[in-house]
């Protein structure tokens, strides 16, 4: 299963606050880990959202807010894309991964949606006939 793992946002990272080379020292031998036990697909830092923009939908219309955004804590600051076995073996992974900001934080884990989750919504593919 792939996992989106999601580096939650603090008031350090909105404000472009560098970590300190210790911290990137750590996570860049826990990346290293991640990449040897061949379950790391992607991974990044995000810059932040003040240097960011949204785009809002309505119907047709498109709406462009420009960052900062509010409500840091609901924001990411980083993220990595892991294919792993199971919801289990990703939380053994975060538990071991350094505390990604230098005080409080959180990392989210979510399941990606697979094609097989779609089940009959998908579309047959070109030249094939529906089932």
């Amino acid at each position: 299963m792939r996992v989106m793992v999601l580096v939650k946002a603090t008031a350090d990272s909105e404000a472009g606050t560098m970590p300190s080379t210790e911290l990137m020292e750590a996570m860049g031998r826990y990346n290293e880990e991640l990449a040897a036990a061949g379950i790391l697909l992607a991974g990044e830092g995000l810059k932040p959202s003040s240097q960011g923009k949204r785009v809002a939908f309505d119907g047709a219309s498109r709406t462009v807010i420009d960052g900062p955004f509010a409500a840091t804590g609901e924001l990411v600051a980083g993220f990595w894309l892991w294919q792993v076995k199971s919801m289990e073996e990703a939380l053994d992974w975060v538990r071991r991964c350094p505390n990604p900001m230098p005080g409080p934080s959180e990392v989210e884990i979510r399941p990606l949606y697979e094609m097989a989750d779609f089940g009959e919504a998908m579309t047959p593919e070109p030249g094939k006939p529906a089932s």
